[in-house]
């Protein structure tokens, strides 16, 4: 008999809301605004930026390292690679974000049962932009900035940390995310069972525990 539930941890980003305007739409108007040809993908970024967390003050400084990196890889002045993440930032706000469908519902009938954490691999200052905007923030207890306060997911250490703080151990806790990467096998990799927001992907791996169509499936969480 599976162990009772007392917490729940969420990621942010594309779990409960995105950014009005995709990486997609911003990343060539910064090329454009600095005069060079596209030679970065939305998908590249995504993929790398976590490799300067541990290295980065903020946000933005994160954001240039990666563009400066991935440009001299590619053979550009890394200094172009740094022109186009200014670019990108200016075009970029962060209190533009809409909140998931059914979210907010989710949020208030799991906090009248569970105690609600963040786990984000997300900058502070960006984060809680975020969460003020869609008025979401005064629902978590705690929200761990992952990268910054500890090493980012899929690291077990983010998680750790919010169940510390909620006082709950890891196998009485769910972690609900749209990332295998970092979501799933972070909680796997700290003891948490994980509920995935499915994106098509028919053979996830690693597996989660749960698969969820949608965050407003958790009005009914299907580990009750």
């Amino acid at each position: 008999m599976a162990v009772s539930v007392e917490a729940v941890l969420f990621d942010i980003d594309d779990t409960l809301c995105e950014y009005e305007r995709p990486s997609a739409e911003l990343l060539p108007l910064a090329f454009e605004d600095v005069g060079v040809d596209p030679f970065i993908t939305p998908t590249e970024y995504i993929d790398r930026y976590r490799e300067f967390t541990a290295e980065s003050d903020d946000m933005a400084d994160l954001r240039e390292r990666c563009f400066a990196t991935i440009a001299r890889e590619k053979g550009y002045d890394p200094a172009v690679g740094r022109a186009v993440a200014r670019a990108y930032a200016d075009e970029r706000d962060h209190t533009k974000v809409r909140l998931y469908p059914g979210a907010r519902d989710a949020l208030e009938r799991l906090g009248d049962e569970y105690r609600l954490a963040a786990v984000t691999n997300g900058a502070p200052e960006m984060q809680s932009a975020k969460l003020a905007a869609v008025d979401v923030a005064d629902h978590f207890e705690t929200v761990v900035h992952a990268g910054y306060d500890a090493p980012a997911k899929p690291d077990p250490e983010p998680f750790y940390e919010a169940l510390d703080y909620l006082g709950t151990a890891p196998e009485r806790a769910v972690h609900v995310g749209n990332s295998l990467a970092s979501d799933v096998a972070g909680a796997h990799a700290a003891g948490v069972r994980a509920a995935w927001l499915a994106n098509g992907d028919t053979d996830p791996d690693p597996e989660p525990h749960y698969v969820l169509g949608s965050v407003a499936e958790l009005t009914t969480p299907p580990w009750r």
